[in-house]
């Protein structure tokens, strides 16, 4: 019994009687508990409190349409026949017993374990450079690194065609090996996935606590012991996280496997075979399924990992600078300009090829293959839908996890509610874009569902790009709101200032690098996805990352590099922006943080 009940003659109810006085004290019921409660929240209840009770049900709404709707429609269509007709597990075991499907489930757990090996290994020995040494140049191989995260996955597929395919310049390097199937999808997805594992452990490397190099060395541990016990376990949870990460991008990817993965199979690429070439939206539930499971696991591990890990940092900590050194800065030079250098060819290729008139038998130089609307048949606008999207995502999609971030940080009231829009928040980052866009395609092409006439049009992939990107946005934006001290909300509740006010006055300038950052992050990812809205789209709404796919598909892949350099170029200048704006924000909104 709370403490507050003691001291309320109304709400408190004398249990301590005998067996025979029991039947004339009647208990609590449970009605009259929850309408007591009822009570007590309405006389507590003001229009701060209105407010975020309205968007904490609003966004549970929303993440239960936009995410968990469609996941559930995806898992009922594995179970069900064409016809609507319960089948339980029966399609789950012909999937499995067929040789060819079960090797792709094979292939791809395979694939997933080789990247993170080999990503993790590169994207580390990367990031010490960048944080450990003195090596010279440091800001050009950081943003050398960062490059693919600006391209379509489809970008570097493309390049490895002009480099070791069929009529590639460099095909006789390979020797007998092709670059269609297993090797150019590791690849391919090995430079897709190094930006994500770069900034993951750039992060954890750059967060150490010299103290404690200082005290191997005056134990005098070798510089390997020191590297093994120091540097290895201050760095572990990034490690790892950074392997999830690795490995979760690795098998739910399907623009690589798509474009270079030859016979190769995986089970993103059977979710597009079994549902575009076969209309067997049943086997495509099923593989999807399949693949959403490590996902899952990924995820979960991840969240364990989070919840156990320990704050490294406190206020007696001394950050780790590191001091020249002659021959390890030069080693770690040379290893890093070995690195960027095959990043700029392969991303240079792409460029190179999208400007050659007729690939390889006449290299001259020509922007002809830009000229869509007499190259494509899409003309100019798929491009101009994707800024569309990009733009339109990144507007919503700030908008929505702004509000819902602070119902959920700032409020004081209906915790269970708090945890209820956390949870949803959190799933989508579990799930994989073509698995997302599988589930919209069962969900809001229902005919019973009255949502069924935004189906391939643009306000359906810009909610689906916001839900398939939420996660990112709305932990940055927690992490953004948790920096700020709650006395700003205390003496603004006793001034009697209005929680929105507040919120225009202080915390929204406060947070607006935070802001901006997300809004970046979700134009670009909704300009360069391609597995979340492959199911979704129509002739009038095709995105500029599917006609890449459809148009070195149908055998232009000029057209298709050029598509892929603007989606680049479009995405790079958009960052740029976003660099120099956050620059002139940080000097105007943040001097307090410098003065803290």
């Amino acid at each position: 019994m709370s403490d507050q009940s003691l001291k309320s003659p109304s709400l408190y109810v004398d249990t301590r009687v005998d067996a025979a006085n029991a039947s004339v004290i009647p208990p609590v019921t449970a009605s009259h508990s929850l309408w007591l409660r009822w009570q007590k929240l309405r006389a507590a209840s003001g229009p701060d409190q209105r407010l975020q009770l309205l968007l904490l049900i609003g966004g549970i709404a929303l993440l239960t349409m936009a995410v968990l709707l469609p996941l559930l429609s995806m898992l009922l269509n594995s179970v069900r026949d064409a016809q609507g007709n319960w089948t339980g597990l029966r399609y789950f075991a012909e999937y499995l017993q067929s040789p060819n499907l079960l090797q792709s489930v094979k292939n791809t757990l395979w694939l997933g374990l080789v990247l993170t090996v080999s990503v993790i290994t590169l994207a580390f020995s990367y990031a010490y450079a960048l944080t450990r040494t003195c090596m010279p140049w440091k800001g050009f191989f950081r943003l050398i690194g960062l490059l693919p995260i600006l391209m379509p996955s489809l970008l570097p597929a493309i390049s490895l065609m002009y480099w070791f395919g069929n009529q590639g310049i460099a095909r006789g390097l390979l020797g007998e090996q092709s670059i269609y199937g297993a090797l150019g999808i590791a690849i391919g997805l090995g430079f897709w996935c190094f930006p994500h594992a770069l900034m993951i452990l750039t992060t954890a490397l750059g967060h150490s606590d010299a103290r404690q190099y200082e005290a191997a060395r005056v134990l005098g541990a070798s510089p390997w012991r020191t590297f093994v016990t120091v540097t290895l376990s201050q760095a572990r949870y990034g490690l790892l996280s950074a392997a999830i990460a690795v490995f979760t991008l690795s098998i739910c990817d399907f623009g690589v496997a798509k474009v270079i993965g030859g016979n190769f199979s995986v089970l993103a690429t059977d979710i597009y075979r079994q549902v575009i070439g076969m209309q067997n939206f049943t086997l495509g539930a099923v593989a999807s399924v399949l693949l959403l499971l490590p996902a899952l696991l990924s995820f979960a591990l991840e969240h364990r990992l989070r919840s156990r890990q320990q704050e490294q940092a406190s206020t007696r900590s001394v950050p780790y600078i590191p001091q020249p050194h002659p021959v390890r800065d030069t080693l770690a030079f040379i290893w890093c300009a070995t690195i960027a250098l095959l990043f700029i060819a392969l991303a240079g290729m792409a460029i190179y090829g999208s400007l050659i008139r007729f690939w390889p038998y006449d290299l001259s130089l020509t922007f002809a293959n830009y000229d869509f609307d007499s190259g494509s048949v899409y003309g100019w606008l798929p491009f101009l839908n994707t800024l569309k999207l990009g733009f339109l995502t990144a507007l919503a999609g700030t908008l929505i996890l702004t509000l819902l971030a602070w119902a959920q940080e700032k409020g004081r009231h209906f915790a269970p509610l708090r945890q209820v829009l956390h949870l949803l928040a959190m799933l989508s980052l579990a799930v994989p874009g073509m698995v997302l866009g599988l589930g919209y395609s069962a969900f809001f092409n229902h005919p019973a569902n009255p949502l069924n006439l935004l189906y391939g049009t643009l306000p359906l992939l810009v909610l689906c790009c916001v839900m398939h990107y939420y996660t990112v946005g709305h932990m940055t934006l927690l992490t953004s709101l948790k920096q700020l001290p709650r006395e700003l909300e205390q003496v603004a509740s006793s001034l009697r200032i209005p929680a929105w006010k507040a919120f225009w006055r202080v915390t929204l300038p406060v947070c607006l690098p935070a802001l901006l950052e997300v809004f970046i992050y979700l134009f670009v990812n909704a300009m360069t996805t391609t597995s979340a809205v492959i199911f979704l789209y129509a002739g009038d709404s095709i995105p500029a990352s599917v006609a890449v796919l459809n148009m070195e598909d149908s055998g232009n892949t000029a057209a298709a590099a050029a598509m892929a350099t603007l989606i680049l170029l479009a995405a790079a200048g958009v960052k740029l922006l976003e660099h120099l704006a956050s620059r002139a924000l940080l000097q105007r909104t943040q001097r307090w943080r410098q003065h803290a």
